[in-house]
Formats: structure tokens, C-alpha cells, sequence
């Protein structure tokens, strides 16, 4: 994987209260991973942000506030924006974790090397990560990132077993 590609923490949904608090959507292991950076890039490369404080809004996401973002008005222009940071920040994996920004773009194939399509997206509705594979007649599929459904991933492709390969 490459060590200069960033990593996308966290995207701005709105702003919260009247004082340039905004509320986060987190694509991390919650408000502390969050809270383990100083500086943000944001999505298009245009700014940093300083974060001075961070915490958990009890719905899965946070609400953070940043050095530089002083008004309402100020917070309401981040939305959309996103939050990254460089991957060398980032802590090591351990064995069979992943980032989610190193599985978007993976060719997803069969274990005898058939095509499958490209993954578009992971998504994680409370009982553990789901890959989304488009086709390339555009349809899509899920699959569960559990072994006997991706018993295997790298750089290049995303193994996924026949019985989750959506036929």
C-alpha cells in the first residue's frame, strides 16, 4: 500500500450550535481515533485544520471544533468536506485489519481469478464491515469482510468465495 496516499477520517455533516462547532460522520474506530490527530487536511488539499477539541455525540459520529473555524457560518461551508490525514499517522494494522481507504478500488475476483467488479465502498451497519462490489454493468453487490466470504485481500484484488459472489 502506498505510505503517501491519505487517509479519510472523518466528513463534515453539518454544523453544530452557534459558536463554528461542526458535527462529524467518522469512518474510524470512533471519537478517540479522531482525537489521536492534531491536524486535518481537508478533502481537496485546500486547508488544515486544527482540532481543539473533540467529543462523542451518542449517535456514532462526533462533534468537534477546530482553531480555525470561529462562526456558524464558518462551519456550515465544511459541509461535505473531509477530514484526512497522512496514512504514516496512522497506527500499524495487526494481522487481517485493514483501512477501509485500502479496500475502495480493489478488483474484486473469484479464487480461480474470475472478474467480478471494483469495490465501490465499505459500509458497516452495526454487525461488521460490508464490501460494496459494482459490476461492471453497474449493478452491485454486498459481501460480508468475514472469512469464508473474503478469505483473502491485497493491494491489487479482493478474493470473494463463490457462494458471495452474487451470480
Amino acid at each position: 500500500m502506498s505510505d503517501s496516499k491519505p487517509v479519510t477520517l472523518a466528513a463534515v455533516i453539518g454544523a453544530h450550535g452557534v459558536a463554528g462547532e461542526v458535527r462529524l460522520k467518522l469512518f474510524g474506530e470512533g471519537v478517540d481515533s479522531l482525537k489521536g490527530h492534531k491536524a486535518f487536511s481537508t478533502g481537496d488539499g485546500g486547508q488544515t485544520l486544527t482540532l481543539k477539541k473533540a467529543r462523542d455525540d451518542n449517535k456514532g459520529g462526533a462533534i468537534a471544533r477546530f482553531a480555525e473555524i470561529e462562526s456558524r457560518s464558518a462551519a456550515e461551508k465544511l459541509r461535505g468536506t473531509t477530514l484526512t490525514v497522512p496514512r504514516e499517522a496512522l497506527p500499524p494494522l495487526g494481522e487481517g485489519e485493514y483501512y477501509h481507504a485500502d479496500l475502495l478500488g480493489l478488483a474484486a475476483v473469484t479464487p480461480s481469478g474470475e472478474a467480478l467488479g471494483e469495490v465501490i465502498a465499505v459500509h458497516n451497519f452495526g454487525a461488521g464491515d460490508v464490501v460494496e462490489i459494482q459490476r461492471t454493468n453497474g449493478k452491485t453487490f454486498m459481501v460480508p469482510m468475514r472469512i469464508e466470504a473474503v478469505p483473502d485481500w491485497n493491494a491489487e484484488t479482493l478474493t470473494v468465495t463463490e457462494d458471495f459472489a452474487d451470480q
